[in-house]
């Protein structure tokens, strides 16, 4: 029913993306509230929706990337027709679809994911085992041939004892599970008769013993001890065994239906075997049943040493699936392939692509598997982007058949815009005094890199040493490397990794990984000097598999397969390290700390932003350009209000030390420590700088909503930085101090002086983070690259880290305000435009822009896509706080203008950054001797008189922000 009811009535759509907008689906936002808001999207200019997850996830999930079942839909987002209703709308709308996969997990535990269950029941003989990637040989004898199930809340024999485990049966499915709160573990059916057999001689007394029921009964029994063994390799094998299990079943229940008296001496022996808790001898039985199982239960600490299945970061419940497999492929896409093929998908955006065993052969697959269903469907072209996080200068492979990546890369770039990067030094000196400490980025980058490793993903690391360890053994020369000194080796090798992962294969390895890897190696020898520098040398050669040069195939295999296998284990280890946890420490200036960001980088230059435009346009001229993202730390609008500090830092720097001194009396000793602790203090007066509202805290409600985002945040950013608490040990007397301390600041009847210091100061900060928002947005919506609009923030929006930019966004009121805008915006006036500038805190002024400028863009889609990237040189005193180019397409050229770092222009006076007043002398040079003596403001409506000579034309930014804030010209 997903497929066939909308083909026939699309309108024709290209399928490079005009402008998309991310939707959260999720049981509070369906795709029936979704379609409702596609008129108000399309009015806006979004040429795409651009939605989360939609395939069916864990029941409850938020965010969808929990997938249990790749072959339908979330149906607490809605049915197949809620869907083609939405798809419908759309393309009556001229509007399309990306779609955001997860190939490289799925969600596990519960109840809810039968391929899992099935490995659970059937070890290895599932006929899923091959999905997902589970080590069938670890290094602890006891979990050989299983999968370890770190699910319990305390240790198993206690939570075995305390009557918590519990034997189960289904008998309208003839099966066995032990069941713990809402997860399912099957029992194996070859283990059935150790429950069967309980019932025989009392069914004998009672039945008789030439009984056919009980024949059955006997029968069953020897059947289900006869199956295969669930570690068999033989195909035939494991056919007879997936068969005969479910012939076995289907008699018992037929045989419980038809004899009571058989199912209740069953259900007796269940009650027996789960034991008393008064009797911790009676759960014996239990236990030894459940040892005889494929699932090792464990306590959830148990998960970070010896857990052996690939999981997503460190996250127990979500387990990697083995993508790489033409099967699992086929079997985890099929779904999307058809809605591709239908027409009713048209694009994609892959989550977490780093997570892949090869990337580029599921890019190359994903491609021709698309391209076959478009050849049988007769449909058009595809867009597919993917979740790349680029760190430093690192570049997207070239020869990756993607259209770029989701955005970081821009979102980073264009927030270094509005960083003053003289005030790097002033705010290290404010940041170290506040805290008493020095921080080195480097080692801090290494120290929790090397955190993770040891108290996360200690378990994948023993895989990894394990094979390597083998490797070693199996040459003379190398015989001598022990199991714990290449588990240290590679532990140093990944802390110091430079990048999120390389990518070699068995094809070969490139100059960059080669730099990469090297880099790594060094930086381990520097920071291990009592090591033997001869074991580094090994790992790097296995890295860059040239140890296997003219080797045996076996060996080849060995040493590729781990080159391979490390690099899906470098990308969590970056990013449970550095995004969420350094990002988390190290809070000298937090708008520049979040996904994809340099530690190091402090601004970036009208120059290199320019040369990221340029080769952006030259390379991946339809990638994303995203300023918030579900994933950011902070969405682009407090990102927007803390940067301005770097222009104020004198400023700054006075007031956070009266803060300090101000509550001082507010702070508790934990452990001898302040809590919180000076730099949890000082995240904390960043973050209420960046998320204040915007419009008046006026009732207790406002105060308490606020208060509890603002103490929600700060837990989870306390808890990632895994100093003072952490998710994993808790230090509730340290988390109950900082929410006092919280609740205290954000007390407005408690008089002090700290609000009454601090609200005046974040109003000007506030009221200078506009204009910085507004310059951003439309260097997002006119640079080269497809923008990326993140629900909410088509108006200010000032949310902080997931959960908080999930909450529900107010479309009623964006519909009404872009309505009340298009009365008059088509043809604006100066009345008007002052209009919006006397009160730049509700937002109009933001989506009057975005709405002007995408209609530009859908007027002229190849001056956007295809233009040419023209820097353009500013001239006088003000120069400096200029960023101008030209887009041009043939005859065609658009003029960008947009201030930066204007708080010292405006000297405290509370009005926008326009007129003579600010730009008196200043001027953007066109290189255009050919174009027309006018140009037109897209925004105040302005026919601008351009000054002409022999060489070029240039215009003064005081007429092009003679009554906007912002200026986007189009020149004949």
């Amino acid at each position: 029913m997903v497929r066939g009811v909308v083909l026939g009535i699309m309108k024709p759509r290209s399928h490079i993306p005009g402008a998309t907008y991310r939707l959260q689906l999720n049981r509070d936002f369906t795709f029936a509230q979704a379609t409702a808001i596609v008129p108000y999207l399309s009015t806006l200019g979004i040429s795409h929706c651009y939605v989360s997850p939609c395939l069916k996830a864990r029941a409850g999930s938020m965010h969808g990337y929990d997938i249990v079942d790749h072959d339908s839909l979330n149906p607490e987002i809605g049915d197949p027709e809620d869907f083609d209703r939405f798809v419908t709308t759309l393309h009556e709308h001229g509007m399309g679809l990306i779609l955001d996969i997860v190939p490289n997990h799925m969600g596990v535990m519960g109840s809810d994911n039968s391929w899992w269950l099935d490995v659970l029941e059937n070890g290895q003989s599932s006929v899923y085992a091959g999905f997902f990637d589970i080590d069938w040989h670890p290094l602890k004898d006891e979990l050989h041939g299983k999968v370890l199930i770190p699910v319990l809340h305390d240790h198993y024999g206690a939570v075995l004892e305390s009557g918590e485990l519990k034997l189960v049966f289904h008998h309208e499915r003839g099966e066995f599970d032990v069941s713990y709160r809402n997860h399912r573990f099957p029992v194996d059916p070859r283990e059935y008769p150790r429950i069967l057999q309980h019932c025989t001689d009392a069914l004998a007394a009672k039945l008789g013993a030439q009984n056919p029921d009980l024949l059955e009964f006997q029968s069953l029994i020897t059947a289900f001890g006869h199956l295969p063994g669930r570690r068999e390799a033989n195909s035939d094998r494991i056919a007879e065994r997936n068969r005969d299990k479910e012939i076995d079943k289907r008699r018992l229940v037929e045989l419980c239906a038809r004899s009571q008296e058989i199912a209740t001496c069953i259900l007796g022996a269940v009650d027996l075997i789960n034991g008393n808790p008064a009797d911790p001898a009676s759960f014996e039985e239990l236990h030894e049943l459940i040892k005889a199982q494929t699932f090792r239960l464990a306590n959830w600490r148990v998960a970070s040493d010896d857990i052996n299945y690939r999981r997503f970061f460190d996250t127990n419940d979500l387990a990697g699936i083995c993508v790489e497999n033409e099967t699992v492929f086929q079997a985890t896409h099929r779904l999307v392939l058809g809605l591709m093929a239908d027409g009713k998908v048209d694009g994609l955006r892959i989550d977490h692509p780093d997570g892949l065993y090869n990337p580029r052969q599921y890019f190359e697959r994903l491609n021709s598997s698309i391209a076959l269903a478009a050849k049988n469907s007769g449909n058009r072209s595809h867009y597919v982007v993917i979740e790349k996080i680029l760190t430093g200068a690192e570049r997207l492979p070239a020869e990756w058949p993607v259209c770029g990546t989701t955005g970081y890369d821009f979102a980073n770039l264009v927030n270094g815009v509005f960083v003053e990067p003289g005030a790097a030094m002033s705010l290290n000196r404010t940041y170290r005094t506040f805290i008493d400490e020095e921080i080195d980025i480097d080692d801090l980058a290494y120290r929790c890199r090397k955190l993770i490793i040891r108290v996360a993903l200690v378990s994948e690391l023993n895989v990894l040493a394990n094979q390597i360890a083998k490797i070693a053994l199996s040459k003379r020369h190398t015989c001598d490397f022990t199991l714990n000194s290449l588990r240290d080796a590679l532990t140093e090798v990944v802390a110091s990794f430079p990048v999120y992962r390389t990518y070699v294969t068995s094809s070969g390895v490139s100059d960059t990984d080669v730099r990469y890897i090297r880099s790594a190696i060094a930086s381990a020898k520097w920071r291990s000097p009592a090591a033997d520098a001869s074991i580094f040398d090994f790992v790097g050669e296995v890295l860059l598999t040239r140890i296997a040069e003219g080797q045996d195939p076996t060996y080849q295999n060995a040493v590729t397969t781990f080159a391979m296998k490390f690099q899906q284990f470098t990308s969590p280890v970056m990013a449970k390290g550095l995004e969420d946890t350094a990002f988390y420490r190290y809070n000298r200036l937090v708008s520049l700390n979040d996904v994809g960001s340099d530690l190091h980088r402090f601004g970036t230059t009208t120059l290199e932003f320019h040369l990221a435009n340029q080769e952006r346009l030259a390379s991946w001229p339809h990638t994303m350009v995203a300023t918030s993202t579900h994933d950011s730390k902070r969405s682009e609008d407090v990102r927007a209000r803390i940067n301005v500090l770097s222009e104020i830092s004198g400023q700054w720097k006075a007031r956070v030390r009266e803060w300090k001194r101000f509550n001082r009396n507010h702070r508790r000793l934990v452990n001898n420590k302040p809590a919180p602790s000076p730099n949890d203090e000082y995240l904390l007066y960043q973050t209420l700088v960046g998320a204040w509202p915007s419009e008046p805290l006026n009732d207790t409600d406002d105060w308490k909503i606020f208060c509890e985002r603002i103490e929600n945040y700060v837990l989870k950013a306390i808890r990632e930085a895994k100093q003072n608490t952490s998710w994993i040990n808790r230090n509730t007397e340290y988390e109950t101090a900082v929410s006092s301390f919280v609740g205290t600041l954000l007390n407005p009847s408690a008089g002090h002086r700290f609000l009454d210091d601090f609200v005046p100061f974040q109003c000007r900060v506030a009221r200078i983070g506009l204009w910085n928002s507004l310059s951003q947005t439309l260097l997002k919506l006119t640079c080269p690259g497809v923008p990326d609009i993140y629900q909410g923030n088509d108006l200010w929006d000032f949310s902080l880290v997931d959960p908080d930019n999930r909450r529900p966004v107010d479309y009623i009121r964006r519909q009404q305000m872009l309505e009340s805008i298009r009365v008059w915006g088509n043809d604006p006036d100066a009345l008007s435009i002052g209009r919006l500038l006397e009160t730049p805190e509700d937002g109009r002024l933001k989506i009057y822009l975005i709405w002007r400028t995408l209609c530009l863009r859908q007027q002229q889609p190849d001056l956007f896509q295809e233009g040419e990237y023209l820097p353009l040189a500013v001239e006088g005193a003000k120069a400096n706080h200029v960023v101008a180019f030209a887009r041009k397409f043939g005859t065609t050229r658009a003029l960008v203008v947009v201030p930066r770092l204007v708080a010292g222009l405006l000297n405290d006076i509370d009005l926008p950054p326009i007129g003579p007043r600010i730009w008196d002398d200043t001027h953007v040079l066109l290189p255009f001797r050919s174009c027309s003596e006018k140009c037109r403001n897209a925004f105040t409506g302005e026919v601008l008189d351009l000054q002409k000579t022999d060489e070029y034309a240039k215009i003064g930014v005081s007429k092009a922000l003679a009554e906007f804030p912002v200026a986007l010209c189009l020149l004949d």
